[in-house]
């Protein structure tokens, strides 16, 4: 670029934007894996069953002061075709869509999503939810694994309510349309 230094040339020598956004994709996102090293314990959560709305709302303050920090993806029943981001940091919390799972998509809109984000679907993929899933990560010193696990178990449909269907699902309870602003 015309008037860049040596310095702003050499950052960004190779450096490809868009690689770096799809990256960072909630859906692309390389999360840590479990560790508990130096007293700071990281638990890595991953399931394909949907939380329920109402008992996640009600959990949510417990699950963000769980950890220092949290993040990653997850689904509600009551929203099966919406990725939603978790990103939490010192009892604050943030969750905003992300865009649909490529589940939901028709197959030919999948060439119009970056080749990283199908990689990492692929990854996840389950034959019945496709890239639907959980997949949350706790990092803290003094964790409470069990605990966390608990709560975040207690959060999703059980299996009277799983077995129910998406067309009942689509009618519990809606409390994250504010919190989305929908």
């Amino acid at each position: 670029p015309v008037g860049a230094t040596p310095l702003t040339i050499a950052a960004f020598a190779g450096f490809d934007p868009d690689t770096a956004a799809a990256a960072q994709h909630p859906a692309c996102a390389l999360l840590p894996t479990d560790a508990d090293a130096h007293g700071v314990a990281t638990l890595v959560w991953h399931r394909h069953r949907p939380f329920h709305p109402e008992r996640l709302y009600a959990a949510l303050e417990d699950l963000t002061c769980a950890a220092a920090r949290s993040r990653g993806r997850f689904w509600l029943a009551d929203r099966p075709d919406t990725l939603l981001h978790w990103d939490a940091a010192g009892g604050a919390l943030c969750v905003e869509t992300a865009g649909p799972w490529l589940a939901s998509l028709p197959d030919a809109a999948w060439e119009m999503v970056p080749p990283v984000h199908r990689a990492a679907a692929a990854i996840d993929w389950h034959p019945e939810h496709g890239d639907r899933c959980q997949h949350l990560v706790f990092i803290s010193p003094g964790l409470d694994r069990d605990g966390l696990e608990r709560l975040l178990e207690s959060c999703l449909l059980t299996d009277t309510e799983y077995a129910a269907g998406r067309d009942a699902w689509a009618r519990l309870p809606r409390p994250f349309d504010t919190f989305l602003e929908v």
